[in-house]
């Protein structure tokens, strides 16, 4: 029988073979989980609450901080859980799992972050036509957009990993079920139904990166050529956060889809693989929120009907 058809489970690589460095790195896990958990359902319930950040650009910033808890938490607690338990495995389906929805909120968050950038261009390059263009239902529509294109891509990369073979080795090098990493472990050689979807993928993450770049390119010299210091303060101050976050995220998920994978990851090839998948919805609300004059008054609003609440 076709060792393909049992197997059962795959055993994912740890951070350390120490029993105390892989408890001590379940605490720090849970520390960045938790903070992430914090910053990202704070900014969504500001805005969500707060009816002066009822605009585009915070309804695009609400939908990245969802995507970017729902791929913290598909890869980080099972993480923590492996290294408090000592155990390294997942099961078949919960690899597949790992891998459609890494991909799902990974891909939505890319064009996300296009239309946000696209909003800052508008705002800043045409300012007069900002509500005709930015209406609700356009930004519905992006934000529907980036849901299917995460799906389609989900579905892609996942049916085609696992349309593979897997009869050798069930280790996967890398802590969470990634497509380089089950690619490296597949027995077959011929891996022409994924190679079409990442090659997909690289024209979809080049298009986005690309109206990016245009965007920002053209948001620069808008903003170079405002004669005031506070208005090229401020149009600075909300959009190199956001290019920051593009950068780290794309950057680093490009070269970690893109390079070879070793047979024993090193520490550097696992710390790069945190910076596109932990580090991105970690960072996100400490970049959106403390230089965000808007996000800061809505949480003392907050701050403050919850004192008046606990004081009645």
């Amino acid at each position: 029988m076709d060792n393909s058809t049992v197997i059962m489970e795959f055993f994912l690589m740890e951070f350390s073979d120490i029993r105390e460095l892989q408890v001590l790195h379940a605490f720090l896990f849970s520390l960045i989980y938790l903070a992430t958990l914090t910053g990202n359902f704070l900014i969504i319930v500001l805005i969500t609450m707060d009816q002066g950040l009822h605009t585009p650009m915070y309804f695009f910033l609400k939908n990245l901080s969802f995507f970017d808890l729902c791929l913290i938490s598909i890869i980080v607690p099972k993480s923590i859980l492996n290294s408090f338990t000592n155990k390294s495995t997942i099961s078949f389906p919960g690899c597949v799992l790992q891998v459609l929805l890494v991909i799902y909120f990974a891909g939505a968050e890319v064009f996300i972050l296009t239309a946000m950038s696209f909003d800052r261009y508008v705002a800043i390059c045409h300012p007069l036509y900002y509500n005709s263009i930015m209406k609700r239902a356009v930004c519905v529509q992006m934000a529907a957009a980036s849901w299917f294109l995460g799906g389609f891509f989900g579905g892609l990369y996942s049916g085609g990993v696992f349309s593979l073979p897997f009869c050798g080795s069930k280790r996967v090098p890398q802590f969470f079920c990634d497509v380089p990493s089950l690619l490296k472990i597949s027995c077959s050689k011929a891996h022409t139904t994924i190679n079409v979807s990442v090659t997909i993928g690289i024209f979809y993450g080049f298009f986005c990166l690309l109206a990016i770049a245009f965007s920002y390119v053209y948001i620069f010299s808008t903003v170079l050529s405002i004669p005031s210091v506070p208005g090229r303060s401020k149009a600075f101050s909300t959009c190199l956060p956001h290019l920051v976050v593009v950068a780290t995220f794309l950057l680093t998920g490009a070269i970690a889809y893109l390079k070879p994978v070793p047979d024993t990851p090193s520490l550097l090839d696992l710390l790069l693989s945190m910076l596109y998948s932990v580090l991105p919805p970690t960072l996100n609300p400490i970049i959106y929120s403390l230089r965000n004059k808007e996000i800061k008054a809505a949480l003392r609003k907050l701050l403050w009907k919850l004192g008046g609440n606990v004081k009645q």
